[in-house]
């Protein structure tokens, strides 16, 4: 690779990620204050007033979680994405642990849950990037990712501004090209 590819984070899409946050946290707060009025709700587990308040608790704490790391990424100064010889190194989401070295790349696979697509970043060695989390939170996080799709890195352009199409086929050419020149 001759030159390195700076991918900036979004701020349109954090602004919107963020308003999106607020609405689900005051979804939450709404459930959780009017549990009691659910009781002739024609589903069932929506009776139980301890239920809806436990909806109304999970998506406050899920929302708010995601909303504060919104909140905290419009600030951030560092590049959401950079792809040059020595790797990827990542800054776009909650699991990201900064560089990921092209030799230790062994499959990128596209992965879609619902409407979100994601790029999975297998490696020979996923613990070592779990051991690069810098919080106890992340690493739950990363290994979550592992139990569920087997490596604890994953790419999405939700923050980026660019396309996911584009991301996806660029970061593919460059771990082709990373392949050949070992």
């Amino acid at each position: 690779m001759k030159e390195k590819i700076e991918i900036p984070l979004s701020k349109n899409k954090l602004f919107l990620g963020i308003g999106g946050s607020l609405l689900f946290v005051f979804l939450g707060i709404w459930l959780f204050l009017n549990a009691d009025n659910f009781q002739e709700h024609s589903f069932r587990l929506l009776r139980n007033p301890m239920v809806v308040k436990g909806f109304g608790i999970i998506g406050i704490l899920f929302f708010g979680a995601t909303g504060i790391f919104g909140f905290k990424k419009l600030f951030d100064k560092k590049v959401g994405l950079t792809i040059d010889s020595n790797g990827i190194t990542d800054n776009s989401n909650a699991s990201s642990v900064g560089l990921i070295e092209w030799n230790d790349i062994t499959e990128i696979v596209t992965q879609q849950v619902m409407s979100t697509k994601f790029l999975l970043i297998n490696v020979k060695n996923p613990e070592k990037y779990i051991e690069k989390a810098k919080s106890r939170m992340k690493a739950k996080l990363m290994r979550s990712n592992m139990k569920m799709y087997g490596t604890p890195l994953s790419i999405t352009s939700n923050t980026l501004k660019y396309d996911f199409e584009k991301l996806e086929k660029l970061i593919q050419t460059e771990f082709e090209r990373s392949k050949n020149v070992e």
